[in-house]
């Protein structure tokens, strides 16, 4: 592939000064590949995990224990009104420093490291306002379905996850879309932990070959192609699960 288009990208940058070197240089073109592959990997972590928390977190709001209503209230309330960066560096830099750490040969390498800390800390600060789409979304199920669930035998677990989640995932999708879609351009923040997802890539290479035009032009074509497949998928998966006069 880089074979191919190199001898191109190089003659433009030699006649013009545009400098798109990870297309001509190899050791730029492996780092910008694996930044890619890094930065899908985080993105999709991030998604389903900020969803199992607004789905566990709604049931919780409903739960008959108080001190567990009041847990998750607070955590809403820490989430949504702390910055998504203040929250990264939180977690990375206080809280790792008490997780538990092995010998990596000569020093001590911590179990969970910059990439785990940005799933935890990104799919926590998402999923609190997931927890909110979930919670509008189950009280949009009519109670007279609940009641039917308790008649049937149903006891409030199973009513959740057998009837009750199903219909209001289908009436917050449109919000939980925009909430994911919030999430991916997130990510991005993961840089300032060193994640070497595409932010912190990008800026090591323009660094490198001093061409931020050019990298930031990558940068702005590669998330607007993920965003759009994302809604894509999204909004291809709502038509399908569109009930007729329910919504």
């Amino acid at each position: 592939m880089l074979e191919l288009i190199a001898p191109f990208f190089q003659n433009l940058y030699e006649k013009t000064g545009i400098n798109f070197i990870l297309l001509y240089d190899q050791y730029e073109y492996d780092r910008f590949i694996q930044a890619i592959w890094v930065s899908f990997e985080l993105i999709v972590a991030c998604l389903i995990f900020s969803t199992i928390v607004g789905i566990v977190g709604a049931w919780a709001q409903g739960a008959r224990s108080k001190v567990l209503r009041l847990a998750m209230a607070g955590y809403i309330q820490l989430f949504r009104n702390t910055p998504p960066l203040v929250q990264i560096l939180f977690f990375y830099f206080v809280l790792g420093n008490f997780t538990p750490s092995y010998d990596a040969g000569g020093f001590q390498q911590a179990y969970i490291g910059a990439f785990g800390w940005a799933v935890v800390s990104l799919s926590f600060f998402a999923g609190a306002f997931n927890v909110e789409i979930f919670r509008a979304g189950i009280e949009a199920v009519p109670t007279a379905t609940r009641e039917a669930a308790e008649s049937l035998g149903y006891s409030r677990l199973k009513a959740y996850i057998y009837i009750i989640l199903p219909l209001a995932f289908r009436v917050c999708l449109p919000s939980l879309n925009n909430n994911l879609v919030n999430l991916l351009k997130t990510t991005t923040l993961a840089y300032a932990i060193a994640v070497p997802e595409m932010m912190y890539t990008a800026n090591q290479i323009w660094s490198d070959n001093v061409n931020v035009p050019e990298m930031m032009f990558v940068l702005f074509v590669y998330y607007i192609g993920l965003v759009g497949i994302l809604v894509w998928m999204m909004n291809r998966w709502e038509r399908k699960m569109k009930i007729p006069g329910y919504s």
